[in-house]
């Protein structure tokens, strides 16, 4: 006991006669207090400048905002109007659509605050691409893709599935073409159909017809027993290991669709079951040689079914298609069944949601139906020349 009497003594005493010294050297490392300098008078005339600038724009943005509010919800308003319009089997006039385009914000930019710090630009957010694909298929599933050994192996596989689901061959070459550049890869990805310096992924967007994960998430969870049949009278014709590889497949197919199922069927809960890790292991399947070319054709055959249960009876060109593709089915059929008459007179704003038209440079530039459809179909034009294109359409036969 005595020892720690005496050891505490002597820290304290080492403490208290450390003490003086250590706050000086504290005060001596802070400094004294030195009040911010005044502002330059060459700040001060640019911050009115700013403020005045600021005002503007804000006033302006308001302006604009205003006016981009009311144009989009007449837009919605008007799409509800002609939903249900066809559900009660009446007419749809031209004025059930808008006819104006949307407003463009014309005012000042936004000016930069000359008292504000640099900053640099935030690190651009990651897309998965087909690398981060397959690790989550053999982390969360055990599985993977079975490759084509060539490309014309996966071509002739979704040729076949492509005929069988009744889509034609200018429908399937064509968007094939568009979608993937006329001679994009059963791999291809958005943003990355060109191997040039600095090119990255822009999107989940896959393959033939560049389905996101999404797609992939949302197609397992509604044909899943269908594609899973498919593979199951496969697997009845084949013996020995074959079989058994196929079944093994089959069975990771299953865990996938009871995956894809374990959300409500809404495209939003499917986004973002698609962009978990597990997600991303579904997408992979995109790139199996049996069951990649099943998922491709599907997302084409289901927009075909829904033209036909809405009451168009001709084949959909394949522009016509992909603007179902690229909008949606309810809104694609909306503008597929607009009269030809009209298609020059109005914008393709209506067939859009505010933030897909902003993304869409295309639909912008190409500002009413005719247009659209036409730059489309010249695009198809193009790429249906190229040799990969032709390849596919050589695998359709006659």
């Amino acid at each position: 006991m005595r020892n720690r009497i005496h050891c505490g003594v002597f820290v304290l005493v080492v403490l208290l006669w450390w003490q003086p010294s250590g706050l000086a050297a504290v005060s001596a490392a802070k400094g004294p207090t030195v009040p911010a300098p005044a502002a330059t008078p060459v700040l001060t005339a640019a911050m009115a400048e700013y403020r005045r600038q600021l005002k503007e724009y804000i006033a302006a943005h308001r302006k604009y905002e205003s006016a981009a509010n009311a144009y989009w919800s007449l837009i919605a308003n008007k799409r509800r109007l002609r939903n249900a319009k066809r559900h009660g089997n009446k007419e749809i006039l031209i004025e059930d659509y808008v006819l104006t385009q949307p407003p463009v914000y014309a005012g000042p930019p936004k000016p930069v605050d000359p008292s504000a710090p640099a900053v640099s630009a935030p690190p651009k957010a990651h897309v998965p691409v087909v690398a981060d694909f397959l690790q989550s298929a053999a982390k969360h599933f055990n599985f993977v893709p079975e490759r084509p050994q060539s490309e014309i192996d996966y071509k002739r596989a979704y040729a076949q599935v492509a005929a069988a689901a009744g889509l034609t061959r200018e429908q399937a070459v064509r968007i094939y073409g568009f979608e993937s550049g006329g001679n994009g890869k059963y791999d291809v990805q958005a943003g990355l159909e060109h191997p040039v310096p600095g090119a990255h992924a822009i999107s989940t967007a896959l393959g033939y017809n560049q389905l996101l994960a999404t797609n992939s998430i949302e197609l397992m969870a509604e044909k899943g027993e269908q594609f899973l049949r498919f593979l199951r009278g496969r697997a009845a014709e084949l013996a020995g290991g074959e079989r058994e590889a196929l079944e093994r497949k089959i069975a990771v197919l299953k865990a996938m669709v009871d995956f894809s199922r374990s959300v409500p069927d809404d495209w939003s809960r499917h986004d973002r079951l698609a962009n978990t890790p597990k997600g991303l292991g579904v997408h992979a399947m995109n790139l199996d040689v049996d069951v990649g070319p099943l998922l491709q054709a599907q997302k084409l055959r289901d927009s075909v079914v829904f033209a036909k249960a809405r009451g168009y009876g001709a084949s959909l060109t394949a522009a016509e298609l992909e603007m179902m593709n690229l909008t949606g089915d309810g809104n694609g059929i909306d503008m597929v069944l607009l009269r030809p008459s009209w298609r020059d007179r109005v914008p393709t704003a209506n067939f859009f949601q505010p933030s897909g038209y902003q993304r869409n440079p295309v639909a912008i530039r190409n500002n009413v139906v005719a247009r659209l459809l036409a730059a489309t179909a010249a695009r198809m034009d193009e790429q249906a020349k190229l040799q990969g294109a032709q390849d596919l359409a050589g695998l359709f036969g006659p």
